[in-house]
């Protein structure tokens, strides 16, 4: 019997249960009473939610743990995820005034046990606000799109979500790898919106099973909150082959159900250094993978990753080769993956953005020997979508009017990964669940204005 034979799909699921403990109550209140409570605390500067955090903590201290997850989620539409998934250590737990003595208050931590207890609890935090008249379409259901909805539901306004998969939730729900925010979490914040009286369309791709000009004719203002497409080609030979994936439908494989063994003791190579691209490596060890290598062009300076997936990486023993591109997947001839051909680089002298442009360098071809490969390049945009609201864009980023998030189309808004270029900012959950919030508020200022001026 192989290993393949020996490990039961049961097992897999296991690998794919949540790592990180959760505080236990002595834990959470011993931790809440170590706060300062800081008088314009830097941990709320640096969350780009605003979260009050050291409210919410002594909300905790105090036992007050609804009042607590509704400090949080009302700053935070999507803030029980963002206690799993925001880099805290770059974040409110990297500006603790405690770092400079002790240990920094896990913010993180304590975010999630107070929004776990909401959950538990089945509490019901927000209630709609009184009608306006006015609707709203909000096209997407990530992280951004439900926290424009959950803010103009509150604010009044009739809110319909339009989102192109089976579930909302987006990156939180399908692209976020389970063993770091399991779906339920995103679930109940769906919830949380829907108890608004949002209504969120699901299977409903728009451009598809809607047009985007009866969308424009049947509501007050529309949100863009589209996000971002399929991770592109690489653009060699071999990508056809059985054994390549593309790393965005490969994690969301293993948060739909549809785990399987085929990468029991085999060997994988994920193309690319970003977040996804170390989702998509820790992702096929707990499928049971012998050996999976990351292979990046760049040197670790300029991967994209955040240090503590990188450190995950390595404790999950994935092989880094940097300055190294692939050429071509070779076949086993019968159509599946055998091997990939690579070539070393060395970096140019930096160009006008700042980056070092990699360079082959000659000669140095090798091969790996290899049953799987993982594109994790970044991500495509949708950019006939756009094309076809009006908006101006370049490259699928949406062009906003300066201090604001609307678009160059009349009553069109837009947020989240599809306002995010280079040097544009980072795409994180928390500055989508951000953006989100503060388009919801610049559309209610637009609506009530109209309601004014015709009142």
């Amino acid at each position: 019997m192989n290993k393949a034979e020996r490990i039961s799909l049961h097992q897999l699921e296991q690998n794919f249960e949540e790592i990180e403990p959760a505080l236990t109550n002595r834990q959470a209140i011993e931790e809440a009473n170590r706060c300062l409570y800081c008088y314009d605390a830097p941990c709320i500067k640096a969350c780009p939610t605003d979260i009050d955090i050291p409210s919410f903590i002594k909300k905790i201290a105090s036992g007050n743990l609804k009042g607590s997850a509704k400090t949080i989620m009302t700053a935070n539409p999507v803030g029980a995820s963002c206690s799993r998934v925001c880099p805290t250590e770059e974040l409110c737990e990297g500006a603790c005034v405690l770092n400079h003595s002790t240990s920094p208050i896990l913010i993180g931590n304590l975010q999630r046990y107070a929004t776990d207890w909401a959950i538990s609890n089945e509490a019901i935090l927000f209630k709609a606000g009184k009608k306006t008249g006015k609707k709203v379409a909000i096209i997407g259901g990530g992280p951004a799109g439900l926290s424009a909805a959950r803010e103009l539901a509150i604010l009044g306004h009739s809110v319909t979500i339009f989102e192109a998969k089976e579930k909302a939730g987006g990156m939180d729900t399908y692209g976020i790898v389970s063993f770091r925010l399991p779906q339920s979490i995103s679930y109940w914040e769906i919830q949380q919106v829907k108890n608004l009286d949002v209504e969120i369309r699901t299977n409903t791709a728009v451009g598809t099973d809607i047009a985007p000009k009866a969308i424009l004719d049947n509501y007050d203002a529309v949100v863009l909150a589209i996000g971002m497409s399929e991770v592109p080609k690489l653009g060699i030979d071999g990508e056809e082959l059985d054994g390549v994936y593309d790393a965005i439908s490969f994690v969301e494989a293993t948060k739909t159900g549809t785990l399987t063994k085929d990468l029991i003791g085999k060997k994988v190579a994920v193309i690319g250094a970003g977040n996804t691209a170390i989702d998509a490596a820790t992702c096929s060890v707990r499928l049971g993978a012998e050996d999976v290598k990351i292979i990046y062009r760049r040197s670790i300076d300029e991967m994209t990753a955040y240090d503590f997936e990188y450190e995950f990486a390595i404790h999950d023993n994935v092989d880094f080769q940097w300055l190294t591109a692939p050429v071509r997947i070779i076949s086993d001839g019968q159509g599946r993956v055998s091997a990939i051909e690579c070539i070393k680089m060395i970096l140019s002298e930096p160009g006008d953005d700042g980056r070092r442009n990699p360079l082959p360098l000659q000669g140095s071809e090798f091969t790996l020997e290899i049953d799987a490969v993982i594109r994790a390049i970044g991500q495509s945009r949708y950019i006939s979508l756009l094309e076809e609201f009006g908006v101006e864009q370049r490259g699928g980023v949406v062009k906003l009017i300066p201090d604001s998030y609307k678009t160059t189309c009349d009553k069109v808004y837009a947020c989240g990964d599809v306002t995010f270029g280079k040097g544009q900012g980072e795409a994180m959950v928390v500055s989508a669940a951000q953006q989100g919030k503060l388009t919801a508020y610049e559309v209610h200022k637009s609506l009530a204005g109209e309601v004014t001026a015709t009142a």
